[in-house]
């Protein structure tokens, strides 16, 4: 689809809680958007102009993803090339873009017509370790902090890596006091379930999950257990479900882990995250490059014979509909982490297709009302609150 097709303008709005478009921006062209004018349809991208629009997309959370991996300083570099990004975006596209740090900015950039672009950082490696830091994304206009990403940092635990603190450790609880006194949302996708369960205990504003589904229907261990899910009607928060095949599927969450097991076997690294929590090493100390090729000839025929299943747009309703008889309608969002995975549900292969899946809970009965909460009211209502517990003096 492109921006010059005919829009019909949709009834609900979809508020996103995570895109990823920034990192391959970085990655596909050092954020030159000449090479990759949004404005025009690429291919390359879930993500463009006319994707977003076809899809009605009124909000979007913009992540400002750093691998875990970078050392201190470095991530705290990146973190800020890739707000640099963001505000690129958003500069050269100001007809489609408005920056919003607030729930009533977003309220006035959908009114205007335009998409209100959030900011999300996605790990707390991307703070050094420093409240300073933290403070400081936060005056530059991050909404929320994710607070691990794939890897433990110094003060949390990912749920993809091997327990360390037993969930936040003391400077972990003042980073989550202090988000909230800075009107930061905290963002529990991607931590381990002792940290989500430590977030929830220290928190005094609602958490978020920005992209993570169900783990009683798919249980991967980014997903969320039902017994965090009735924990959100107390704090406020909401869950965004996210459309990762291996997040969806239980097939393609087992056929990932076999992947990964298979890689690790011949020496080379891993796919997925799931390897993560895995004490074993992912690649041999010296491997020459015969090893590697003929390792990887082997693990293509793997999958020749071990083709990978794919996940529906229906699983992802699935895991919409299971959340609200968990965690009940006015604690569920959208977020889809579209140029953040490689493969998508069918259905679902870009952001322009957010209508056939509001069609998909139109036909399981959804009403009106809770369409509009999931799309959009809900996370609006995460943003005022939070908004509400900060203090007046920060300043954001």
């Amino acid at each position: 689809m492109n921006d010059t097709m005919d829009r019909t303008p949709p009834a609900h709005l979809v508020v996103d809680g995570h895109n990823d478009i920034a990192w391959e921006l970085r990655v596909q062209a050092s954020y030159d958007l000449d090479t990759l004018d949004l404005a025009r349809h690429q291919p390359s991208l879930h993500t463009d102009i006319g994707k977003l629009r076809s899809g009605g997309v009124g909000a979007q959370f913009f992540s400002v993803f750093v691998p875990g991996t970078l050392p201190g300083s470095e991530a705290v570099t990146a973190t800020l090339e890739q707000i640099d990004g963001v505000y690129q975006i958003i500069n050269r596209y100001p007809d489609t873009f408005a920056f919003a740090r607030t729930a009533a900015d977003v309220r006035t950039a959908m009114a205007d017509g335009r998409i209100a672009a959030l900011l999300g950082a996605e790990g707390g490696h991307s703070i050094d370790h420093s409240l300073g830091a933290l403070r400081m994304l936060r005056k530059l206009g991050v909404a929320y902090l994710t607070l691990t990403h794939n890897q433990n940092n110094t003060w949390a635990d990912s749920a993809t890596d091997v327990e360390l603190h037993g969930g936040l450790n003391e400077f972990g609880r003042d980073v989550v006091r202090e988000m909230n006194r800075i009107g930061m949302l905290v963002d529990l996708s991607h931590v381990a379930v002792t940290t989500m369960r430590d977030a929830l205990a220290v928190s005094s504003a609602p958490v978020i999950f920005s992209h993570s589904s169900c783990r009683a229907i798919c249980g991967h261990p980014r997903n969320v257990p039902d017994d965090i899910l009735t924990q959100l009607p107390n704090n406020g928060g909401v869950v965004m479900i996210t459309f990762v095949p291996s997040f969806v599927s239980q097939e393609c969450a087992d056929h990932g882990a076999a992947a990964d097991a298979e890689r690790i076997r011949l020496g080379l690294p891993p796919v997925t995250a799931l390897a993560a929590a895995a004490d074993e090493p992912t690649e041999p100390a010296h491997p020459t490059t015969s090893t590697r090729d003929a390792a990887a000839a082997e693990f293509a025929r793997w999958q020749e014979a071990n083709p990978a299943p794919q996940a529906t747009l229906a699983q992802v309703a699935d895991h919409i509909d299971h959340a609200r008889e968990v965690a009940g309608a006015r604690h569920i969002g959208l977020g889809g982490d579209y140029d953040g995975t490689a493969d998508l549900p069918v259905g679902l292969e870009d952001v322009s297709t957010y209508p056939a899946l509001l069609a998909e809970l139109r036909s399981r009965h959804w009403s009106e009302a809770d369409l509009a909460d999931l799309t959009s009211g809900n996370i609006l209502r995460v943003l005022s609150d939070a908004e509400a517990v900060a203090d007046p003096g920060f300043g954001t």
